[in-house]
């Protein structure tokens, strides 16, 4: 069962990136989801290299909700990525469904200023 479930996790991330790549001007958006934290990077896919990453565990408030931390780390990615010149990127949700945590780091992304 677990097995199962692990592959199937997997042949939804490979559908996904099959269509998602990133490149320096447009880096991939990867979004990283774990039960405490969130972890927010572009990446560069033709050099392989990543040019900005974010967690949740560098924002200094902590006693926001999940939801309203991923917005703000959301933020925070934008305003890294305006300081390396980075205007786009495409969106790279993995195995997540786009609501909830996500689409915060998202819609917080946007605020930002960055173009998802």
């Amino acid at each position: 069962m677990v097995n199962r479930k692990r592959q199937n996790r997997e042949q939804r991330t490979r559908r996904g990136r099959a269509k998602v790549f990133g490149t320096a001007e447009k880096p991939r958006f990867a979004v990283y989801r774990s039960n405490r934290h969130l972890l927010l990077q572009l990446i560069d896919d033709v050099s392989g290299k990543t040019l900005v990453s974010v967690s949740t565990g560098e924002l200094t408030e902590k006693k926001k909700t999940k939801t309203e931390q991923a917005n703000a780390a959301g933020e925070l990615l934008a305003k890294k990525a305006k300081e390396a010149k980075i205007e786009g990127a495409v969106f790279d949700r993995r195995y997540y469904k786009y609501h909830g945590r996500v689409k915060a780091v998202a819609e917080g992304a946007r605020n930002g200023g960055l173009k998802v």
